[in-house]
């Protein structure tokens, strides 16, 4: 699948069913999300799967994810809004 394909399909993964997500999600997509490594994007399509209250949890710092790439990625998209 070409990049151009790709992030129409990343945009709307990143519609989810809580604002407090849209709002780190969607802005992440349009601005950090070329610069990932290949390896981070495969991570974030992965991170895309996960259900909103697990996500939730693990953007508000309330858990973190079992998995640690996962969690890495978390982090770095907490990172680029803090800024």
């Amino acid at each position: 699948m070409t990049e151009l394909m790709i992030k129409p399909r990343l945009r709307w993964a990143c519609r989810r069913g809580m604002l407090e997500l849209d709002v780190l999600l969607a802005p992440f997509v349009e601005e950090g999300y070329d610069a990932l490594t290949l390896q981070q994007k495969h991570d974030f399509e992965r991170l895309l799967a996960c259900d909103d209250p697990d996500l939730f949890a693990w953007f508000m710092g309330h858990a973190k994810s079992p998995d640690a790439a996962i969690q890495a990625l978390i982090q770095l998209i907490l990172d680029r809004v803090r800024v």
